[in-house]
């Protein structure tokens, strides 16, 4: 007896910021079996709907997207879940950017790219760590070094929050407590949430430009 074939499914991921902002625009006309939708901040972890597309979807299935902002919250976001994807046989198609992440590592480019954004993310939060070394040294040689700093870091605070890096992370690499996070993220949430978009367009814009040159 013949085995059964799988059946290919279109499966769709939308993610609008309220529960009052329209999805329509996302995958207008585009004929999916199945479409996931989540109403949160971009910048939250909890994605319920994103976590059971992740689950549900299978081998040869093609998952659509709008665009890389509405999927992932930064790049190494968006690194480990098309990686999860691709090594479950599921390949990711993002409209905005012309993206195809296929399971198969049939599109060399989109590889080359995603191999690339891996590699600014590193590189980036390598520079962070490296400024936080040097700013230790420095007040260790100034004498002003005492473990746990008095005064608060608010720039390297929110410069952590706009590299998508997690609260309890940037409290550690700050040295300070998760409420006091919490409160400047909250103090400076519409600064956070700008720097957040500049940063992950000029992420894909500078891996764009890179494999054009």
């Amino acid at each position: 007896m013949a085995d059964k074939q799988i059946r290919h499914q279109q499966i769709g991921y939308i993610r609008v910021s309220s529960a009052d902002q329209n999805t329509v625009r996302q995958l207008d006309n585009m004929e999916l079996d199945v479409k996931f939708t989540d109403k949160c901040s971009g910048s939250t972890i909890k994605r319920p709907e994103l976590k059971r597309l992740i689950e549900y979807a299978r081998a040869v299935d093609t998952v659509h997207v709008h665009s890389i902002d509405r999927m992932a919250r930064n790049v190494g976001d968006l690194i480990e879940i098309v990686r999860t994807l691709n090594d479950k046989g599921v390949s990711v198609k993002f409209y905005q950017e012309n993206l195809l992440f296929a399971a198969d590592n049939s599109n060399p480019m989109s590889e080359l790219m995603l191999n690339l954004l891996g590699a600014v993310y590193q590189f980036e939060r390598a520079m962070i760590l490296e400024r936080q070394r040097q700013g230790i040294a420095q007040a260790k040689a100034d004498g002003k070094y005492k473990g746990r700093p008095r005064n608060i870091d608010k720039p390297l605070i929110i410069e952590y929050l706009s590299k998508g890096t997690s609260i309890s992370k940037t409290a550690k690499l700050a040295k300070c407590g998760s409420a006091t996070v919490q409160r400047v993220k909250k103090e400076h949430y519409d600064q956070i949430e700008r720097d957040k978009l500049l940063y992950q367009q000029k992420t894909i814009n500078d891996a764009v430009a890179a494999i054009a040159a």
